[in-house]
């Protein structure tokens, strides 16, 4: 069997204080691989620097100076966030050539050396291998807690992911060559991968706790997510607003019933201010609600209508 050509990429945001680590072992680690005969000797590492104000890049360039083959990278003009980034690197790396392609943060909390079992499993044959966490002991209970409702929540809304997969991830060129054909400007790549239906496994590792630097992302950020997620690949809460509304008149419906038959048979109407004020507050809420999911979908039209780059590069090292 052909030995495959890896490239991985990592995309950054503001990780000076660890990224001179991160190359150093990423590249250490394609070495040990290509001893093994388990990749290529041209396999090479791939940076986004995604509009960071500290120093990235130019570690990024000193690096690429000394080893222009296996180190190199593209910097964004301003930040457009980890999925843009992601995107990026993924387009760029399928137009300099690979077989097959690993995405990992730039902190490494996540085990490399699940890179080589990726491998493995790559070559019985998947296309898409994903990376998938044991445990979250290295979280607080508040990222704990919002990462399980972020999983949650999008399975509940048809978006299939499996628990506690980030962007951890092996595909082959094929996988690359399939999202070419989705010009989206917001595409979730948890979903895409899934929904592809490419043959497909898992791999569980473990996560350390970061060395340098802190994490950039947070609940608002998974929130974010989420809501890009649900709105790019499933369209269940614009069916779940149609049957609360559904509910909502029916509902009204019996309430006017009811005042008009006690209106009639016992020429009484019906009393309760407090009542009636709780169900205007009530479905008013609810109406606003809906019109909120609904101007989320709106909003996705909206930015693809535009039809503005995904991100725009103000360098490239290859």
């Amino acid at each position: 069997m052909q030995i495959p050509k890896l490239a991985i990429i990592i995309p950054c945001f503001n990780e000076e204080s660890c990224l001179k680590s991160t190359i150093e072992t990423l590249s250490d680690y394609l070495k040990k691989l290509t001893n093994k005969n388990k990749i290529s000797k041209d396999s090479y590492l791939y940076f986004v620097d995604d509009g960071s104000k500290d120093k990235s890049w130019n570690i990024i360039e000193a690096y690429h100076s000394k080893n222009p083959q296996e180190i190199k990278g593209q910097k964004f003009i301003k930040n457009y966030g980890n999925q843009k980034a992601l995107i990026a690197g993924l387009e760029s790396v399928r137009r300099l050539g690979c077989d097959c392609v690993v995405s990992i943060d730039a902190d490494l909390q996540q085990d490399i050396n699940a890179i080589e079992a990726f491998l493995d499993k790559y070559n019985q044959g998947y296309e898409v291998v994903l990376g998938v966490r044991k445990n979250r002991k290295t979280d607080s209970f508040l990222k704990k807690t919002s990462a399980y409702l972020f999983y949650k929540t999008m399975n509940i809304f048809g978006v299939k992911i499996p628990l506690n997969h980030s962007d951890f991830r092996l595909v082959d060129k094929k996988a690359l060559d399939i999202m070419e054909m989705y010009p989206e400007k917001a595409l979730f790549l948890r979903g895409f991968f899934h929904e592809t239906g490419l043959k497909t496994t898992t791999v569980a590792f473990d996560v350390k706790p970061r060395f340098a630097g802190k994490s950039k992302f947070n609940f608002f950020s998974l929130m974010g997510l989420a809501l890009n997620g649900i709105t790019s690949f499933s369209i269940v809460p614009l069916r779940i607003v149609s049957c609360v509304g559904l509910i909502m008149a029916l509902f009204a419906f019996c309430v006017a019933l009811e005042a008009i038959l006690k209106k009639i048979i016992f020429h009484n109407v019906l009393h309760g201010v407090t009542t009636m004020i709780s169900l205007v507050g009530f479905v008013g809420g609810i109406q606003i609600f809906c019109l909120g999911v609904i101007g989320e979908y709106v909003g996705q039209i909206y930015n693809e209508v535009k039809g503005r780059p995904r991100y725009i590069t103000d360098e490239e090292l290859v």
